[in-house]
């Protein structure tokens, strides 16, 4: 059963299904969202986001112009019948639902809202799609974070005990058992609506300007000629360029889209080799070493909240059952992000856009290559 889907897919993406498919992103306007819908995009997918405004500036949805693209709803997912009305008027014949609030430091700030928007948003989209009339498939997008962290140096399975010691990771695992609670409940084999989870994190790559989160903070201090500051530069991550997880989910939607079979209707883990397990000062002085820079440490007594300092995943499942394996390796990740960097740093939206179109199309090639 683990290698049927090896059996029954390439490794890769077709373009040919997305071509014309319409398509549901939440949470376009955000860094991975972003790359997803352009994505799409380029393999004709006709693709409908919802989602708030940018949080802050720049925005990588600005940069790639992808309002002239698309059809970019505004919209709150904790608005049930705002996001049931836009769920009916797409008809979407596949969903992934990216909007989240996913910053583990801001979910201490604000905890209520973390959980509204990560749990009950989460709710308020699958019940739009339950109402859905058409056949519609689904994957809801996680985190490696939805596990209850021992600290091991074993990679987590999809079959071991969520948890969250953060408001963030726990309104994560909250999210998955929303999802499994509706699959079970309301989404029967043989039904109108198939769903998946999509687990990952420690994502990296160009476009991503959000507060407290190591890459984006590394590229502010360096376009300041300032210190990168580490809050802790021990912590292991598995570090994985955005693209690798996106691909995952692109195969995972088409795969459950073409097959129901319940082996595809489950959570699924999308990580990096384990080579790709690096500290957070190992992924700053590679950074470094692309453009030059100065790190230093926080100040050991300033206060700090509780932050996982080791988390890594099994990915087997993808591997086996889809076929799916990463792409791209640490120090690839890191390279091609920091080029994005750069080329922002001195460019127009215009460049901006053609960079990232250039590495998405030779992310996939060389998955047709690998």
């Amino acid at each position: 059963m683990e290698n049927l889907g090896q059996a029954l897919m390439t490794a890769s993406p077709s373009e040919g299904f997305w071509s014309g498919r319409r398509v549901v992103v939440t949470g376009h306007t955000g860094f991975k969202g972003s790359w997803l819908s352009l994505w799409l995009l380029t393999a004709g997918a006709r693709v409908t986001g919802i989602a708030l405004e940018p949080e802050g500036r720049p925005a990588l949805f600005d940069q790639l112009a992808l309002a002239d693209d698309m059809d970019s709803r505004i919209a709150d997912i904790r608005d049930r019948d705002r996001m049931r009305a836009l769920m009916a008027e797409a008809a979407p014949e596949v969903v992934f639902h990216l909007a989240a609030q996913p910053l583990v430091l801001k979910s201490y700030r604000d905890p209520l809202e973390t959980w509204s928007t990560n749990v009950m948003g989460t709710a308020h989209v699958l019940e739009a799609v339950r109402h859905l009339e058409a056949p519609c498939t689904v994957v809801v997008v996680t985190t490696d974070k939805v596990y209850a962290n021992s600290e091991w140096e074993f990679g987590y399975r999809e079959n071991d005990p969520l948890g969250g010691h953060d408001p963030y990771s726990a309104s994560k695992a909250g999210t998955e058992l929303a999802a499994q609670s509706w699959r079970k409940s309301f989404f029967a084999p043989g039904g109108h609506v198939r769903l998946a989870t999509a687990r990952a994190g420690n994502v990296i790559g160009g476009g991503d300007w959000s507060e407290d989160r190591i890459v984006p903070d590394i590229m502010r201090a360096l376009a300041r000629n300032e210190d990168v500051v580490l809050r802790n530069p021990g912590a292991v991550r598995p570090w994985q360029h955005v693209l690798d997880p996106l691909w995952g989910y692109l195969l995972l939607a088409q795969t459950l889209h073409q097959d129901a079979a319940a082996i595809y209707q489950d959570a699924f883990n999308f990580g990096p080799d384990p080579e790709a397990a690096q500290t957070v000062q190992r992924l700053v002085e590679t950074a470094l070493s692309r453009w030059p820079g100065r790190w230093s440490p926080l100040d050991p007594y300033a206060p700090r909240l509780h932050e996982a300092t080791l988390l890594t995943l099994d990915t087997s499942r993808a591997r086996n059952r889809l076929g799916w394996a990463p792409c791209w390796g640490f120090a690839r990740a890191v390279a091609e992000t920091v080029d994005w960097y750069q080329v922002a740093a001195g460019a127009d939206n215009e460049a901006i856009r053609r960079k990232t179109l250039e590495q998405i199309a030779n992310f996939k090639n060389e998955i047709h290559t690998t």
